[in-house]
């Protein structure tokens, strides 16, 4: 049983609180896929031939927050975090792990650009927006890419996580 409370999205909010509420239900989510395991059970790969972990997957939406809410919607200059040597317009980056790789790094480093996005929200509405790949891109499409992404991943997390100790539902 998972020791992170994940809140049900309001069924009759208003179309911010609904899109707040369920890309936080998503990364509740991949939090609650992630609890309990040991190092090397997080670092354990799906299926063959398939190289994602969880560990991945974690460090995958760390720099997916970190291109759409920081790179995209406030245009900030951010490095890519666990390959900075890596083009950030052409990659999608972490879920290879490095050898000292750890979710007890990881895990803050998430956490922290989860922040950062629930900042750079706050000062935008729904229908700002910001350029990107040659047009604009309002605040409201990338939450509703933000929760497919989580969504989609949080699918492969349960798959892992099924497969490591045969947990399900979360």
């Amino acid at each position: 049983m998972s020791t992170l409370e994940r809140a049900m999205p309001p069924l009759d909010a208003d179309e911010r609180a609904s899109l707040e509420s369920w890309l936080e239900f998503y990364r509740t989510t991949l939090a609650q896929k992630c609890d309990g395991l040991e190092e090397d059970q997080l670092r354990e790969a799906s299926v063959e031939p398939s190289p994602i972990t969880l560990l991945g997957l974690v460090q995958h939406m760390a720099e997916v927050e970190r291109n759409w809410f920081r790179r995209v919607l406030a245009q900030e200059d951010a490095p890519p975090i666990f390959n900075p040597d890596a083009d950030p317009e052409t990659t999608d980056g972490g879920f290879d792990l490095a050898e000292g790789a750890t979710y007890e790094k990881a895990l803050p480093i998430w956490q922290a650009e989860m922040d950062r996005a629930r900042e750079n929200c706050a000062s935008h509405a729904l229908a700002d927006t910001s350029p990107f790949m040659g047009g604009q891109v309002t605040l409201r499409w990338i939450y509703t890419h933000m929760i497919a992404e989580y969504a989609r991943h949080c699918g492969h997390a349960d798959f892992i996580r099924e497969r490591i100790d045969g947990r399900t539902g979360v």
